[in-house]
């Protein structure tokens, strides 16, 4: 029997304390994530033991189990970091001033942009060029609620694309019918609406576009072409491999590996900014660090699948992984997968460590690892969410698989 206070399993409690260490000492978040990984896995190996097994054998069982995906994801958080240097480098983020509007409708059209760069690529990525495009054409003031919404941007357009993120990713390997996730584009739209514009008032109201430098830079296309590559490798990796060999994309890091391979080859073309990794292995170490945590939860069962559970999941997965909430919906059953694919794909941008686009774009803004700012910044999110979660309810309907 798992160990409970209160009916509430032990597991849930010492991750909630982590969590609550991140949001009050967002200046120290890697050392509380590290704190909490290790005092979790001692817990389970001295009391309740894992799927693989009890005590160490069993831990180091699942961390075998997941090592796949804490590899591709270190892999693109370190990559992609390189990419968007070499974006904001290339000196596009400078020039897009030129074609967008000058008010506030001028932030708001950055915004739609992130939302398909991620229908297209790894939200991830399209975070971290959003973060770039914003610290040049904003003066490198931003927003907190306008970070939130680059974020938000990001997981909304991904979710209703198989290629844009990780869950609808899980979900296509499951056998589930792109057509069938596709339908989250529609939440994702509502919401987009709603919270990029509130949010592109409050940049704009914080710091304009700024329109006038920068009027004779030209595109570095070096550049661009380095980025191409990296972009183009692991969407075809992805691609490739969950069409081709979906039965072997859980038993190698095939994208994260793929992301690199471009960045070796294309060493020479461009000198990659290799001093910014280690900084970055900080906050991608912060990231695994509560994804492992996450992993470990005892999450044995899920409420009965309905549009409710649905709606519920997407809450819970700004504070738990979405990954195995994914994955055990998805053993569940019973779910619209259009629903899901929203609900925990764009769930988890209410909470800047609730998804790992805002993990990321947090390595670029530190100021943005206070869970108090992003919630009273970004309050427009969860408007969001629920306004886009209720229109996918009126005109397309809960139809259940």
């Amino acid at each position: 029997m798992t160990p409970s206070l209160a009916g509430i399993p032990v597991d849930f409690i010492l991750f909630a304390f982590t969590l609550l260490g991140v949001a009050l000492f967002h200046h120290y978040t890697l050392y509380v994530a590290l704190t909490g990984f290790i005092v979790i896995s001692l817990y389970k190996i001295v009391f309740t033991g894992f799927a693989t097994g009890a005590g160490v054998a069993g831990w180091l069982g699942h961390l075998g189990h997941e090592w796949v995906t804490f590899a591709n994801l270190f892999c693109l958080l370190m990559g992609f970091a390189i990419l968007a240097r070499h974006f904001e480098k290339s000196h596009v983020p400078v020039i897009l001033p030129k074609f967008l509007p000058k008010d506030w409708k001028g932030p708001f059209a950055l915004l739609v942009m992130i939302f398909f760069i991620s229908a297209i690529l790894d939200n991830i990525a399209a975070a971290l060029i959003g973060g770039a495009m914003a610290h040049q054409l904003f003066r490198a003031r931003v927003h907190i609620g306008y970070l939130a919404a680059i974020v938000a941007a990001s997981n909304a357009g991904g979710a209703g694309s198989v290629v844009g993120d990780t869950t609808t990713t899980m979900m296509w390997i499951a056998g589930i019918s792109p057509l069938a996730v596709l339908e989250a584009a529609l939440g994702a739209a509502v919401a987009l609406c709603i919270f990029g514009t509130i949010a592109a008032k409050q940049q704009h109201a914080w710091s304009p576009i700024n329109k006038h430098a920068h009027e004779h830079t030209r595109v570095d296309w070096g550049r661009i072409a380095i980025v191409m590559l990296m972009l183009g490798l692991a969407i075809g990796t992805n691609v490739t491999i969950n069409i081709a060999a979906p039965s072997i994309a859980s038993s190698f890091p095939f994208i994260g590996v793929a992301l690199w391979v471009a960045i070796l080859v294309s060493a020479k073309l461009r000198r990659h900014d290799w001093e910014i990794l280690p900084e970055t292995a900080k906050g991608s170490i912060f990231l695994l660090s509560l994804v492992a945590c996450a992993s470990m939860m005892p999450v044995n069962e899920l409420p009965p699948a309905s549009w409710m559970s649905a709606l519920a999941l997407g809450f819970v997965s700004s504070v738990f992984d979405n990954i195995p909430l994914t994955a055990l919906a998805i053993r569940q059953g019973g779910y619209d997968w259009g629903f899901l694919a929203y609900a925990v794909g764009f769930g988890g941008s209410m909470l800047w460590f609730g998804s790992s686009a805002g993990v990321a774009l947090s390595n670029m803004y530190p100021e943005a690892r206070s869970a108090v700012l992003w919630l009273r910044k970004g309050w427009h999110v969860p408007v969001a969410y629920v306004a886009g979660f209720i229109a996918m309810m009126v005109f397309v309907g809960w139809h259940p698989q």
